[in-house]
């Protein structure tokens, strides 16, 4: 089943979605797919109705009774019935689902977690009739899905009713940068990154600013005032509702302290705490669903074992937080130029920076396996403590090979990233330091020593050190 023209990239989850859609067998299969919202969840689900003639029912904020009803009314349509469809409880709704004629299409539930939230029973049922189908060698495609991601991701976890009856679990995520730079229509390399360092890879952001893309590196600052920073515009409130659309959000002034806490580069447990005024005890549940929701990111320090840091995942978050929310009332009167020409800088240190080295990250993991000698087996950062000097070196990128466990780890890269210097022998003279003292407990006997700038390297650098580009970071997946 070919993919519809109107859907950009996706071809792992449509190809996915596809097989799933398409299979007919005699017994139940079921199917989670989740998202934050924005991604084009829906969009997908939608065609894929369409395309194989499946029914399609997207759950609202709703009471039980009103949910019923419409999710009654979708039943009926679907299936032509000649008088209204009532169900009074979900036990009979559901039973009416698995017991219809599925076709030739699945049965797609959207937003799920709506439905779950004011009927918690409502995950049992579902396992309830998929054993029965399968005792009764029925067959039926059922895909349940939703964006509060906390909540989906408890669907299938531990003692949860519908562990292990899925046949598929799918997790849409951001579009990866130089895919973004495609969707965008950027051809400029470093103001396709500048673009992606306010608004990621989230498709739908470019549809809330009527698809207009900044025409130069020139003009990026004034995209940002009329796109991101304009009251006009729905992207000026997006990261604000960001959290409020996670189920399991109650109070979220704690979360954005968190938020703004990590945005500004406290990334420890101890860092973060502080900053908010509360112990470390009492922000680690906030911790766990800013992760669950995909707003924060958990980064371990691969040389040192129990010392993760936090890192904002999204990055119009990570824009709100740094130039928006503490300026929130003179952004939301109009004065956004005020605003970016007095956060300029904190752009730059606090954002572009800390996501050159992630894009850095990501272009390793991604990048051929020739580049750095075989396949890593991880990629990271990580600190190296130099005791003589009582000082600490940060590598920005690690390249890690696999390896047994119980044998000297190789470790195939050290990078060091620098957005806005023009790197040069004293970068590799610090990497060099790095290798000696991690010779200890690492093979380091073929790391390729790499840098990666976003201005360029000196003309005399060793032809041994791997310098890595904007161009070069962009020609990855092409």
């Amino acid at each position: 089943m070919g993919k519809p023209e109107g859907i950009f990239a996706r071809d792992f989850e449509w190809d996915h979605l596809a097989r799933f859609a398409e299979l007919t067998v005699d017994y139940p299969r079921l199917g989670v797919v989740s998202g934050r919202r924005r991604l084009g969840k829906t969009y997908l689900l939608e065609a894929l109705a369409e395309r194989t003639g499946g029914l399609y029912f997207g759950a609202t904020e709703a009471t039980e009774t009103e949910s019923l009803a419409l999710f009654a009314a979708a039943f009926g349509d679907h299936f032509g019935a000649p008088a209204a469809v009532r169900f009074d409880n979900w036990d009979q709704a559901i039973q009416a689902l698995f017991a219809a004629d599925p076709g030739r299409g699945p049965f797609i539930i959207d937003e799920f977690p709506y439905l779950s939230r004011v009927s918690p029973a409502l995950p049992s049922i579902v396992q309830r009739e998929i054993d029965r189908a399968a005792s009764a060698h029925r067959g039926i495609n059922l895909l349940l899905c939703g964006s509060a991601m906390s909540v989906m991701g408890r669907l299938l976890a531990g003692d949860a009713p519908l562990r292990g009856r899925a046949n598929l679990e799918l997790v849409l995520r951001p579009f990866e940068y130089w895919l973004a730079r495609d969707f965008w229509g950027i051809d400029d390399p470093r103001l396709a990154f500048l673009v992606h360092a306010v608004v990621g890879g989230t498709p739908a952001y470019r549809r809330f600013v009527d698809n207009e893309s900044p025409r130069s590196v020139d003009d990026f600052d004034d995209w940002v005032l009329r796109t991101v920073l304009n009251p006009g515009r729905p992207l000026l409130r997006e990261a604000r509702y960001l959290l409020g659309e996670d189920l399991d959000v109650r109070d979220s002034a704690l979360y954005h302290s968190v938020l703004a806490a990590v945005a500004i580069g406290n990334s420890t447990r101890g860092r973060i705490a502080n900053y908010v005024g509360r112990k470390v005890t009492d922000i680690g549940h906030h911790l766990t669903v800013l992760e669950d929701s995909g707003l924060l990111h958990r980064r371990q320090d691969v040389f040192r074992s129990g010392r993760p840091t936090y890192h904002v995942a999204e990055p119009l978050v990570r824009f709100y937080q740094v130039v928006m929310r503490a300026q929130w009332g003179p952004v939301e009167s109009g004065r956004g130029k005020s605003v970016w020409a007095s956060s300029r800088a904190q752009f730059a240190s606090q954002i572009v920076g800390p996501h050159f080295e992630q894009v850095c990250r990501d272009f390793a993991l991604w990048a051929p396996p020739e580049l750095y000698g075989e396949l890593p087996g991880e990629i990271g950062a990580g600190v190296v403590s130099d005791h003589s000097r009582r000082t600490q070196i940060e590598i920005d990128v690690v390249v890690l090979a696999a390896g047994p466990p119980g044998r000297r780890r190789k470790i195939l890269s050290l990078g060091e990233a620098k957005w806005g210097e023009v790197m040069g022998r004293r970068h590799v003279e610090r990497l060099e330091r790095a290798r000696r003292l991690l010779a200890r407990d690492y093979d380091t006997s073929e790391t390729i020593l790499a840098c990666y700038s976003g201005v360029g390297f000196e003309p005399d650098l060793d032809p041994a050190v791997l310098t890595i580009g904007l161009d070069d970071l962009y020609a990855v997946a092409r």
